[in-house]
């Protein structure tokens, strides 16, 4: 028998979310655990793990379990889902409960096994299924599936960006391309390195890509901290905004080139509910400065940013456990 207090998580290569029936959301924390090979042993799992990335403090590993959206480590992702159904409070009582699980729409039948099988455990103590990250998306982006409206929503995660039309609960036309923030750090950490002879870390990129992004800020530039990749000593830089938007083009043109080519293939009837509902963009990387106006420039459509965008994914999830009785709501993969 399921318990109340379903949960819907949205387990991301970059930060995971978890909400619970009854309380909403109620973790949300990075896709990390840290491991002592010594021992053997967990010693910390989301931010906390997370703090002790890039610095590499001795015999601890810090371990990001997914890659491009989709499991790398299979042992590491039981270990960091089972800590954070555990910190939640999900795991309390001792009856199962229903666990919706967020995946890409790309992802494979194996890359979804694999997801079940991470909570395979009796620990666990739940249920899984699966739905496609697109339509959770475009749930908490704001257009009204429940009602049969169509809609398309660009979700910029860090594995992968979903693209997608949507009518009613249901996908109409998609694409998933394996590239969105993580290739948009490790694009700004090449050029940086290539061009000033710096050695950044990915939080340093990241921190750039939010300042600058192709917008180049209120300065055209902005101070990073790194490695001088030459001596290996500690170096100040003043990182140039022309540099940030060259590393990020080619990331933000494979994105604008999903656009156009799913805007290309939507059914005639969905043309209006596209129209009016306007582009909308949700996940971490939708906060780049300038993404919304780039794509609408190519996509010749407004392009706005979903509130919260960042929880778009998990709030839409949420959306579909509630409604989970309702007609026209599809049984999860």
């Amino acid at each position: 028998m399921l318990s109340r207090g379903s949960v819907a998580i949205d387990l991301g290569t970059v930060n995971t979310l978890v909400w619970v029936e009854g309380r909403g959301l109620v973790l949300e924390e990075p896709t990390a655990i840290a491991v002592d090979d010594a021992a053997g042993s967990v010693t910390a799992i989301g931010a906390a793990a997370e703090a002790l990335a890039d610095k590499e403090p001795k015999g601890i590993r810090v371990v990001h379990p997914l890659r491009d959206g989709v499991i790398a480590d299979l042992d590491a992702t039981a270990e960091l889902l089972h800590g954070f159904l555990r910190k939640s409070g999900a795991l309390r009582g001792p009856v199962k409960r229903r666990a919706l699980v967020c995946v890409p729409g790309g992802a494979t039948w194996v890359e979804r096994r694999s997801v079940i099988a991470a909570f395979g455990t009796r620990r666990s103590r739940c249920t899984v299924e699966l739905v496609d990250e697109p339509v959770a998306a475009a749930a908490g982006a704001g257009f009204d599936l429940s009602a049969g409206a169509g809609g398309f929503v660009v979700d910029v995660g860090g594995g992968t960006t979903e693209v997608a039309a949507v009518a009613g609960w249901r996908v109409v036309r998609a694409e998933s391309l394996r590239m969105a923030g993580n290739a948009m750090d490790e694009a700004i950490i090449h050029a940086a390195r290539s061009s000033l002879g710096m050695i950044l870390s990915p939080r340093a990129a990241r921190q750039l890509k939010t300042e600058l992004g192709l917008t180049g800020g209120s300065s055209g530039w902005a101070e990073a901290v790194g490695l001088d990749s030459a001596r290996r000593t500690p170096r100040l830089e003043k990182v140039p905004a022309d540099l940030v938007a060259g590393a990020l083009e080619p990331v933000v043109s494979a994105i604008g080139g999903c656009v156009q080519n799913v805007l290309s293939d939507i059914p005639a009837g969905l043309a209006e509910d596209v129209l009016r509902g306007q582009i909308r963009l949700s996940g971490g990387g939708a906060l780049l400065p300038g993404l919304a106006t780039r794509l609408a420039d190519i996509a010749e459509i407004e392009v706005v940013l979903a509130d919260d965008p960042l929880r778009c994914v998990v709030r839409g999830a949420a959306a579909m456990l509630a409604a989970k009785d309702a007609p026209g709501v599809p049984g999860v993969r």
